[in-house]
């Protein structure tokens, strides 16, 4: 399976620093959006530490089986970021989303926690492949109101799970047999809290209109493409993206 992807991540317009942070290895078909949270410097330094050591522990463990490898990579980053806060009193409390994209065979296997997302476009319809860690999730599970609703509840930035702020993490790995010319997008909410998945959509065909033809300079222009319209609609927060396309 071949892969062309993009990435680029962009501190937005209203923000003072980058808590965002992202990994690309497309030698070992793996890629990773962090987002970061926490007061001074600690969302910056939680989400540098996820996009370091989830890649590391992947190829040291290349053998196991993919869901077992991404659960134990992000389960590791959580120990790992939670020990760094408590042996670093300014930094207690910090923590980061992770969203990662793994292709071994022909399934893509992706590592949940937090509200960062992944998308599949395919046939030119978008369909979100995670599921929101979020308070405004929850109350979509149960039913309080419908998704056009959530968007305009005030706790949407709320999340119930996230990577370094507890001693042990519940992961979620969702997997999916991949077809030819699909497009996967992995991305922080500073994409899909300010970009409706109608114009992330609008716009991956605008620039992909055929993805067996599609090349890097298409891809390149969807990520810029996004974190453009993403900061046109406001740009309060740190905005990251990647772009996967199967061929």
């Amino acid at each position: 399976m071949g892969l062309i992807a993009s990435g680029n991540t962009d501190i937005g317009r209203k923000r003072k620093t980058n808590q965002d942070s992202y990994h690309m290895s497309p030698e070992h078909k793996l890629f990773v959006v962090a987002d970061g949270m926490g007061g001074h410097n600690g969302g910056d330094i939680a989400s540098q530490m996820a996009v370091k050591i989830l890649p590391d522990y992947v190829v040291k463990n290349l053998s196991m089986d993919p869901v077992n490898l991404l659960t134990g990579s992000i389960k590791e980053s959580n120990r790992s970021i939670k020990h760094f806060g408590e042996t670093h009193p300014e930094l207690v409390g910090m923590g980061t989303t992770i969203v990662s994209f793994f292709f071994k065979g022909q399934n893509l296997y992706i590592g949940n926690v937090g509200d960062s997302r992944a998308y599949l476009v395919n046939h030119k319809k978008i369909f979100q492949l995670s599921r929101d860690h979020s308070l405004v999730q929850e109350k979509l599970n149960y039913g309080v109101y419908d998704r056009e609703a959530a968007a305009l509840d005030p706790q949407k930035n709320v999340l119930v799970r996230t990577v370094g702020f507890e001693d042990d993490v519940e992961v979620d790995v969702f997997v999916y047999k991949v077809n030819k010319n699909d497009i996967f997008l992995i991305c922080s909410d500073g994409l899909h809290g300010k970009v409706s998945d109608e114009d992330i959509l609008y716009l991956i065909n605008k620039f992909i209109p055929d993805p067996a033809t599609a090349n890097q300079s298409a891809a390149d222009k969807v990520i810029k493409a996004l974190i453009d319209q993403a900061n046109d609609n406001g740009g309060q927060d740190n905005i990251t993206a990647i772009l996967v396309i199967a061929q």
